[in-house]
């Protein structure tokens, strides 16, 4: 009893120490339902991304290999590249998001298989090079059951904080505000968190990554703008 104890105990405070940044990007992603995002978009997109960051630090518990964070850091082009499009395509985003209305694609499935989940997820991955170099000590020195443990508590706690961000949003303050400057803001809050994932990870310390980093960007806007286009284009 007393294991099981210590283990939920330091899955809380490995959770709360590595995620509480996320409350405040989840929050922003709410007050965007029905705007660019769908709820499920979200919950899958935070899910899919935490799984990715736990895929990448569970090697340790079988001490094998893993990236190294300021490899991970230079997933911090993405949400550089969303705030950007943002800016400059704030019609086109628009578009999309009346094209997206539609309420026949609900299912899981398609909340799995859309843009906006992946987008989430990306950015949930790019925010996540400190967890890594929390989970990967904490589960290189778990035991099996301890293990099992901490991921149990780790998954329900991603349900939990997206709860309390969405909870957050519908509060008549937080939520006039959010309506009335969230997507003035989401975008500069989106290259905010980029540069500072970038500069936190070490990717912009080494020059080559340096130079991968600003290819990955110029690839993801390029990818983006397509995609405004041919909105556009679907639109007309």
């Amino acid at each position: 009893m007393s294991q099981l104890l210590t283990s939920i105990s330091t899955a809380l405070a490995a959770f709360s120490a590595t995620n509480i940044d996320d409350i405040v990007i989840l929050t922003l992603f709410f007050s965007q339902v029905n705007a660019t995002f769908r709820r499920q978009h979200i919950v899958a997109g935070q899910y899919l991304g935490f799984s990715a960051l736990i895929a990448v630090s569970l090697p340790a518990f079988f001490s094998g290999l893993i990236l190294p964070p300021d490899w991970i850091g230079m997933l911090g082009v993405v949400p550089i590249a969303i705030g950007l499009n943002r800016l400059l395509n704030r019609e086109t985003d628009e578009s999309e998001v009346t094209a997206q209305t539609d309420p026949c694609v609900k299912s899981l499935l398609t909340s799995f298989l859309s843009p906006q989940t992946y987008g989430v997820a990306a950015i949930t991955m790019a925010n996540g090079s400190d967890n890594i170099s929390i989970y990967v000590p904490l589960f290189a020195s778990s035991t099996w059951s301890g293990l099992l443990v901490i991921l149990g508590v780790f998954f329900l706690l991603v349900g939990v904080w997206c709860y309390a961000a969405y909870q957050l949003t519908r509060l008549p303050a937080i939520a006039d505000a959010l309506t009335r400057y969230g997507n003035s803001l989401v975008p500069f809050v989106l290259v905010g968190l980029g540069i500072s994932i970038l500069v936190e990870s070490g990717t912009l310390a080494s020059i080559p990554l340096t130079g991968l980093t600003f290819m990955a960007g110029c690839g993801c806007l390029f990818a983006l703008n397509k995609n405004n286009k041919q909105l556009e284009a679907e639109k007309h």
